[in-house]
């Protein structure tokens, strides 16, 4: 039964002090406000108000008295004065009341000073903290710069000093090195002077010497001039001489005729497959020609054969014909559409009027001839050749020793291998210039065990196993 009242009077406790705070709050005092701003302490006010409200409410009322007849009796009898003199005290009560409200306003606005205050009082502390924080920064740089300065007085006495001794060391090494500097110009003048006399007298020796030099090899040029010139007048009179001599009509030879292909009772064609190589192969070597004959428009084939060559050339747009004294191979070569007739070519050759051609192809023929018919052969060519007209001339190279241990003697209608220089000189002697030996198939690509023969010796006694000699007519 305890613990109910004691539970009622916790509970009538906090109301209470629920109370005080809302008071407080409403009525900020001096402990609510700042430490240095002192406010106006409004509880006496407040409670005197609450007095004076309980005194208002009291005017009129009358004392209980305890019950009883005689007090009831006075009891009414003081009710019944109350209400005789209500009209009395009404303007008082409402004056009382009025006077009240007024204090309750003033008191209103005396809290709201307070609040102001308070809140002013916080902001003011806060200014002030941070004032106070400021000047502490500022008396800690003050105290920096005094530092600063009491260093930079020191370091300012000990610079200048420095710079006096440093100007005196400049001055004095500029002195120095104004004096080694003169010394030194002097020395390289004197150094100069002497290398440009030196280089004088060298520019006067050299001069002088390639100015003897110089006279001699004009002098030697001058020769060689007049030995060139000597040469080429005699060179034109040759080529006159054999001009006329081809005017005229050559006597006809007595050496007997090479053999006809007709006459061996074997398959010619067969017989060049097997060693001369198939088409394929032979035009892709035919191919080497097509830039001698650029531009050619009258093209000539000495014994054609299978006429490769002339594919080749009808590939490259150059107009060509062919002439060969087999009738398999001119048979073949009209299947294949190439312009070819059988004669034999010196007639043929003869037939053709002369500088009627820009273009005559003789491969793998003139090593069949009888060695007189070549030169005839090279004299008739030139002579059908237009000037500027193109001359080449394919056949088996005897300076090639791979040559005569395989293919030179497996034909056997081959009268004899002709030296490049002999097939130069003989165009040479019929008015040929521009000549040009090509060596064309290296044995070392068909032979691989000359791969281990030296390079100079495999260059000179293993090199092509053909040879072309291309010839401009003059």
């Amino acid at each position: 039964m305890a613990a109910a009242p004691d539970a009622k009077g916790e509970e009538l406790r906090a109301m209470i002090e629920a109370l005080r705070e809302r008071v407080r709050a409403r009525y900020p005092s001096h402990a609510g406000g700042a430490a240095n701003l002192p406010l106006a302490d409004l509880l006496p006010v407040v409670h005197a108000r609450d007095a004076a409200e309980g005194k208002v409410a009291a005017i009129g009322t009358v004392n209980p008295r305890e019950p009883g007849l005689l007090n009831g009796l006075i009891q009414g009898v003081k009710k019944l004065v109350a209400r005789l003199l209500d009209w009395h005290v009404r303007e008082q009560i409402e004056f009382n009341r009025a006077a009240l409200g007024c204090v309750e306003s003033l008191l209103d606005a005396l809290g709201d000073v307070n609040r102001s205050l308070a809140a002013l009082a916080a902001d003011s502390a806060a200014r002030h903290e941070e004032l106070r924080a400021q000047l502490e920064e500022a008396r800690a740089e003050a105290r920096e710069l005094r530092d600063i300065r009491s260093h930079w007085a020191a370091w300012r006495a000990e610079w200048e000093r420095k710079l006096s001794v440093n100007e005196v060391q400049f001055l004095r090494s500029v002195a120095d090195l104004q004096t080694a500097f003169q010394h030194r110009v002097s020395l390289i003048e004197a150094n100069f002077r002497d290398i440009v006399r030196s280089q004088h007298r060298d520019f006067t020796t050299a001069l002088d010497r390639a100015t003897l030099d110089i006279q001699q090899r004009l002098w030697a040029d001058l020769e060689r001039i007049r030995a060139e010139y000597e040469r080429l007048i005699h060179e034109e009179l040759r080529v006159v001489r054999q001009r006329m001599a081809a005017v005229q009509p050559a006597p006809s030879l007595a050496a007997p005729a090479a053999p006809a292909a007709e006459s061996w009772d074997i398959d010619w064609l067969r017989f060049a497959a097997r060693f001369r190589g198939s088409e394929k192969r032979v035009r892709e070597l035919a191919r080497f020609y097509v830039p001698h004959f650029a531009g050619a428009t009258s093209v000539l084939d000495l014994g054609c054969g299978r006429g490769e060559f002339l594919e080749v050339m009808r590939e490259a747009g150059i107009a060509a014909r062919g002439v060969d004294l087999s009738a398999e191979s001119v048979a073949l070569c009209r299947a294949k559409g190439l312009g070819v007739e059988r004669s034999d070519l010196f007639e043929h050759l003869a037939a053709l009027a002369d500088a009627s051609l820009d273009g005559i192809f003789c491969g793998q023929v003139v090593e069949h001839l009888p060695p007189p018919r070549l030169p005839e052969l090279v004299r008739l060519a030139a002579a059908k050749l237009a000037r500027g007209g193109v001359l080449a001339i394919e056949t088996p190279n005897p300076e090639c020793l791979a040559i005569f241990a395989t293919h030179f003697f497996l034909d056997p209608t081959h009268a004899r291998p002709i030296p490049s220089s002999l097939l130069v000189f003989y165009a040479e002697e019929c008015g040929f210039g521009r000549i040009e030996v090509h060596r064309l198939s290296p044995a070392a690509e068909s032979m691989s065990s000359l791969a281990g023969l030296p390079e100079d010796f495999r260059q000179a006694f293993f090199d092509g196993l053909d040879y072309a000699v291309t010839a401009r007519r003059l």
